[in-house]
This record gives structure tokens, sequence and C-alpha cells, in this order.
């Protein structure tokens, strides 16, 4: 039973979800069926004590990967970043993975996340795959897949931080730069069109004046004449740029902390701080 309401917390804990929870859009029997599950008092409560509860059952005894991103989020964005000069980035293909979370700043780094209820059987080669378009990653896991990170890593230059049974995350090992795996073609994959075009007028003044069939190929070519650190540094830039949104001063005073990270990558609803707040106080009516 208990894997039946843990899929539907993770139903209910997606962006898309809560989109269409505080947009009104969305049957919310999925969320009902959490609140009777995990709520021990839904008489006259509002939504956001309702989310409170289920975010603490959460913590204590079913950290999934919302729960892991929003406390990267909280900690290692929020509370030691700037948030005008540094952005995050969330499930970019990169190769044949996804990465979890990038923070871009002066740099860009990776975090991949597994949680206790994560395998580890595709771990090396998402790694190798940030490490064709990242210089920096890290892998983030609760404390019992500690032990076994810590045994694959062994001396690699991937870092490593655990959240704790205190929901603190801790850097156990930091990352080194690697640089020896770039690879053109990979980040050119994960710029959009305008993105490379953009870097190769920065470089050249001019776009390849060839057929629609080889044109790919071509801007491909040309971005390979480029010096491929100073390519990685343009394409760091094009991402960047991407999540130029407004993020206010009150951020953090303002937004609940356990939306923190939907409010950040919500495209519908990042900058509806008084929607997202009165959906937190609404009452609940089950």
């Amino acid at each position: 039973m208990n894997k039946l309401y843990d899929y539907f917390i993770n139903k209910v804990f997606t962006v898309p979800y809560i989109d269409k929870m505080i947009s009104g859009k969305k049957d919310k029997d999925i969320f009902f069926k959490c609140v009777s599950r995990y709520v021990k008092e839904n008489e006259n409560i509002t939504y956001g004590k309702a989310i409170s509860q289920i975010y603490h059952y959460m913590d204590h005894s079913y950290r999934n990967e919302y729960f892991f991103k929003n406390t990267i989020l909280n900690q290692l964005l929020i509370k030691k970043h700037d948030l005008y000069n540094t952005v995050a980035l969330t499930e970019l293909p990169i190769g044949d993975s996804k990465a979890d979370f990038i923070m871009i700043n002066g740099r860009g780094v990776v975090y991949e996340i597994k949680t206790d209820l994560d395998n580890l059987n595709r771990l090396n080669s998402q790694l190798s795959d940030y490490y064709k378009a990242f210089k920096y990653v890290n892998v983030v896991v609760g404390n019992k897949q500690y032990d076994k990170i810590k045994d694959i890593l062994g001396e690699s230059k991937v870092g490593i931080y655990v959240l704790g049974k205190n929901g603190n995350i801790r850097c156990k090992k930091k990352e080194k730069c690697n640089d020896c795996e770039l690879s053109y073609e990979t980040m050119f994959r994960i710029l959009r069109k305008k993105e490379f075009e953009s870097i190769l007028l920065k470089h050249y003044g001019k776009l390849p004046e060839v057929n629609n069939f080889q044109y790919y190929r071509e801007c491909l070519k040309w971005a390979r004449r480029i010096n491929i650190k100073t390519f990685q540094k343009d394409m760091l830039e094009c991402l960047k740029k991407r999540m130029q949104l407004v993020v206010e001063d009150v951020f953090e005073e303002t937004i609940p902390y356990e939306l923190r990270f939907y409010t950040y990558f919500s495209k519908e609803n990042h900058n509806q701080y008084e929607l997202i707040n009165e959906f937190w106080n609404e009452k609940l009516e089950v």
C-alpha cells in the first residue's frame, strides 16, 4: 500500500501537477489521496499546511527526487549564491543522459541525484556524458548510498554531497576540474539553433551559406575550429540566458520552503508570488 501512496506523492510533487493545481485545471483526487493518508487533521486546514505535512513525511520516510532537488535549491543555490548572478537548470539533456540539477555562475556545475530509492546502474555512463559538456560534476546522495558511491568514485574528480538525516547537505568530497573529456558534438547538441548561431556570429561575424541539409553539419564544423574551452564558456553563457527570469528580493521570504523548487522552475507561475501564496493559504476542501 505504501508503494501506491509513494507513487501518488511522486505524481503530486512535480512542476506540471502543481501548476495545474494552482490554476484549478487539475483533478486533485491524487492530492486528496495523499492528504487522507499523511495529513493528521484535514478539517479546516489550508493547502499549505497539507503540503507541509506531506513534505514532513517525505523528509522522514520518502526522500524522493523532488525532495532532493528542493533541498539543493534551498541550501546550495539560495543560501550560498546570488540569485541574480547564478542560475539553475534541471533535466538538461546531455548526450544520452539528463542532468538532475545544474548551477551556472562563473562556471557550470552538475549535481546528479541518487536518492536512497535509486539504483546506481547508469551512474558511470551519466558521469561520462556530463563531462563531455561540463568541467565540474557532483553526486548528491542519501546516507544509505554514500559508502557505495564513495567506492564507485574512488579517486575520481567527481565530488560527493550527502543529504543527512537532519536535512542538511554536506560536502564530503570537493569536486575537481576535469576538462579533458569536453566534446564539441555533445555541447553543440545541447544548444538551440539561435544559440549556436550566436556563438558562430560572435567568432566569425557570419554564418555558413549552405543549403538546409548541410547547414547543421557545417555549423558544427565551424564550431570545432573554436578553442574547446572557449566554446564551453560560450555554451554556458547561452544556457545562463535561458533562465534570465526575474527573481525578486523577497523570493526566500515570500515563497514557502516546500515550493521553492516548483516556483523557480515553473514557467507558468514563476513570478506569480501572490497567486502561489493565495493557493498556499486557500482552505482545503476534501
